[in-house]
């Protein structure tokens, strides 16, 4: 009789582990998933810090050429994975691109069009009105995922999101506080308007980049990417930004910008997928929030802005929204997906099932073992 109380507790735990009774809650939701997720969201805002930084340094030697910039991570993008993609269809026989090749050209014009027009906000509008107006991309995404993906989100999101703004609130009070509101006003509407579009076009983009990566692959959506963006880019460098090539004053220095900007772009693109695959382009846009505050950050040594707490707030409260975004998970309405869906509840019914006969059979041999040691 003395092995019982052992024998039931290592029962019960083998129980509390094989139904997850005994979990407690904030592991639940803190999972290593969920942890994971956070961090590489912040990654992703740390690489947008370091394209930030690069471009006002680029800004403060008179170097502005957005196309360029981005034509150099496009070329990148286009020398390693395209080639890779290629390679994989010469293997397999089908081109690359074939049979939407059209898609992926309207998610490059995007893609290219949507860095171009928010960088030419810049010029007629506030950096107060840039950020607040960029968070548009949030709610035409998940418009968008609704319509397209069919994404579902639950009450918790929407609560997520209004959190996560009320961040980006906080981090605009500061600005304005700390007399950072600068930027050109020589027409805010055209300005705003520009940054409205530049939203809706990130949201395109975000949008085919989630269904690629998710029913196709990785290497799929950045090598289609990287070819055309290359081409749109290249068309519009040639086009708008030769002048301005010409007039710099190429030394060391700017080479090393240019190469600092187009590897942290590079390192962003490569790495954007993998987070949006673990979640979803609504969750990565979010963690995305707090790019503006690592920047701010930087800054700080960097261009001598001056200090908020409010900026403390404001990265506390996004960061917050993020996780609660992150913890419950969105579901699709989409007739594949509920099958999928079932079939995953019918297999956590089998292995539900095989572990109670599991458990019932150590139960049994527990209770003869029981029954000898009381004879």
């Amino acid at each position: 009789m003395v092995m019982e109380g052992p024998i039931e507790d290592s029962l019960c735990g083998k129980w509390g582990s094989g139904c997850g009774l005994h979990r407690d809650k904030l592991k639940d939701i803190f999972s290593w998933r969920l942890l994971k997720t956070v961090a590489m969201g912040q990654v992703l805002s740390l690489l947008i810090c370091g394209t930030a930084g690069s471009s006002q340094y680029l800004a403060n030697a008179q170097v502005e050429t957005p196309m360029l910039q981005s034509f150099l991570n496009y070329a990148l993008l286009l020398l390693t994975y395209t080639l890779t993609l290629c390679r994989r269809k010469g293997q397999t026989g089908r081109p690359p691109g074939q049979p939407s090749w059209w898609k992926y050209l309207v998610m490059g014009l995007a893609d290219v069009e949507a860095n171009y027009t928010v960088v030419k906000a810049y010029q007629f509008t506030t950096l107060t009105s840039i950020q607040l107006l960029d968070c548009f991309v949030i709610p035409v995404l998940m418009v968008l995922s609704w319509i397209v993906l069919k994404t579902r989100y639950r009450p918790l999101h929407f609560v997520a999101v209004t959190v996560c703004l009320l961040g980006v609130g906080a981090m605009v009070g500061a600005d304005i506080i700390a007399g950072r509101d600068r930027g050109s006003a020589s027409d805010m509407l055209l300005g705003d308007g520009l940054v409205l579009l530049s939203s809706v076009l990130y949201a395109v983009s975000n949008l085919c980049q989630e269904h690629t990566v998710k029913n196709q692959s990785r290497v799929e959506f950045l090598g289609m990417m990287g070819l055309f963006g290359t081409l749109i880019s290249g068309v519009q460098l040639a086009a708008l930004e030769i002048p301005a090539v010409k007039a710099i004053k190429w030394s060391l220095h700017i080479v090393l910008l240019l190469g600092v900007y187009a590897l942290c772009m590079y390192a962003l693109y490569s790495f954007m997928p993998v987070v949006v695959k673990l979640t979803s382009a609504t969750a990565v846009n979010l963690s995305l929030l707090t790019a503006d505050l690592f920047s701010l950050f930087c800054g700080l040594f960097l261009f001598n802005y001056k200090f908020s707490v409010l900026y403390i707030v404001s990265f506390v409260i996004i960061t917050v929204g993020f996780i609660m975004f992150n913890t419950v998970q969105t579901y699709s309405a989409s007739p594949a997906a509920e099958e999928e869906e079932e079939e995953e509840e019918e297999k956590e019914e089998e292995e539900a099932e095989r572990a109670s006969d599991c458990l019932l059979a150590a139960d049994g041999d527990a209770g003869s073992v029981l029954a000898f040691t009381a004879l």
